[in-house]
């Protein structure tokens, strides 16, 4: 999946919300998917750190398009289970998200999402479970 496929699935498929995340394709390919969230101040809460629920849904986008390009392209899917862990509080600079598949079977896939502060530090690390629905 080139950066246009990508872009187009994101708007085909994403919450409003999310889409305003301007999340951006670093690197897909069938190992896996980088994307950067761009710094934005309004994405802090009032403790000055970047939200949770931003990241969990960078997550789960990051997943989706992992397991779009390893398929070959976009099958009708579900999250199942997302398990985050916030190991780093991210104050400033942009954020990239690396998903990974780490098993593919005929109904549920499961993968692991890095998402590294500017510094190159890991600031949240998941697991997921996605039920394929077609």
């Amino acid at each position: 999946m080139d950066d246009k496929e990508i872009n187009a699935l994101l708007d085909r498929i994403l919450a409003p919300w999310v889409r305003a995340l301007t999340l951006t394709p670093v690197k897909v390919d069938e190992e896996g998917a980088t994307l950067r969230l761009p710094f934005s101040g309004g994405l802090r809460h009032a403790g000055g750190v970047i939200c949770g629920q931003v990241f969990m849904a960078a997550a789960d986008t990051a997943m989706i398009v992992a397991i779009s390009a390893a398929l070959g392209g976009f099958k009708p899917m579900s999250t199942v289970s997302q398990n985050i862990n916030f190991m780093r509080a991210v104050r400033k600079g942009d954020v990239l998200i690396t998903a990974r598949v780490l098993r593919m079977g005929r109904n549920l896939v499961f993968g692991e999402v890095e998402l590294f502060d500017e510094t190159g530090h890991m600031a949240v690390h998941a697991t997921t479970t996605y039920a394929l629905l077609d």
